[in-house]
Formats: structure tokens, sequence, C-alpha cells
């Protein structure tokens, strides 16, 4: 039994050391369902806005100590702690009309839900201008163009 928790531990500070050596700027997800984000790297520095969005995409701009500096959808930039961040992708549908969803990463292809905009959800196999997104138990492709939490001409698995 002592060897199973030494094995579970040396992989749990593996993917902690792999997720702390990323080089900003990156995109990464609010792993809670509350998190604050502060004016500095630090629980003394005062909170300027708590989310409670889990997944909402953000991106790290700066990296200090357990810190990362973000920038959330809305273009604010405050530091939030290396815990409450996750490797897991996801984007946010763009203001304006709502976003086809479609069967295949094809414009063309049947429109199986549309997204209404500041709808988030999970994103996977990016590629060629276009993104599989899961939002709640429904699954369709979206234009990349359509989304905030990537870069241009990002590819994703």
């Amino acid at each position: 039994m002592r060897w199973f928790a030494a094995g579970v531990m040396l992989v749990a500070v593996a993917s902690a050391a792999s997720a702390e050596d990323k080089k900003p700027p990156y995109w990464a997800s609010i792993a809670s369902g509350q998190a604050m984000m502060r004016t500095g790297p630090g629980r003394n520095y005062p909170g300027t806005w708590l989310y409670q969005r889990r997944d909402l995409p953000i991106r790290v701009v700066q990296v200090y100590n357990h810190w990362r500096k973000i920038e959330d959808p809305d273009g604010q930039q405050g530091w939030m702690l290396v815990t409450m961040l996750s490797d897991k992708r996801s984007a946010i549908v763009r203001p304006g009309a709502r976003r086809d969803l479609h069967n295949r990463p094809d414009g063309t292809s049947h429109v199986a839900y549309k997204a209404e905009p500041g709808v988030v959800g999970r994103i996977a196999k990016c590629r060629d201008g276009w993104c599989r997104m899961t939002i709640a138990k429904r699954e369709g492709f979206v234009r990349m163009s359509d989304l905030w939490g990537l870069s241009d001409g990002e590819s994703v698995d």
C-alpha cells in the first residue's frame, strides 16, 4: 500500500511541476467554482474580483513563484494562485450573434446547436480554423474566430 501511495504522490508532483514550467503567455482555465483575482502575487494583496465560473478561459501573461498574472475575456488583469488554474482548455463564445455548432468542421455541414455569446465550453481538436466544443453534454464544431481562448492559428489536440 505504501508504494502505491508513493507512486500516486510522484505522479501528482510531476503534473504540478509540468504545469508550473510553462512559459507565458499561455492559455488555461479557472479550475475552481470560486477563484480570487488579486492586485499582486500574494494573499496579502487586495482581491479585485471573485470569479465564480469554473472553466472560464484565461490567458497567463506573467509568472511569479506560485502566482500567475492572468487576463480574463474582458481584458482585466490581476494575480491568481496557480492552484486555482487548470490546463484544461476552454473557450468563450465571442460577443455578437449566436454561433453555429456544426456536426463536422465544415460550414456546410448540419448545424447541431447554436451557442449564445458568453457561453463557456471545453475545446479539443482545434485545427484548420475549427474547434470541437463541448457545452454541458452537447458537442459540435465551431469556428475558431468565434471563440476567445485561442491564439491565432493555434492547434489543440
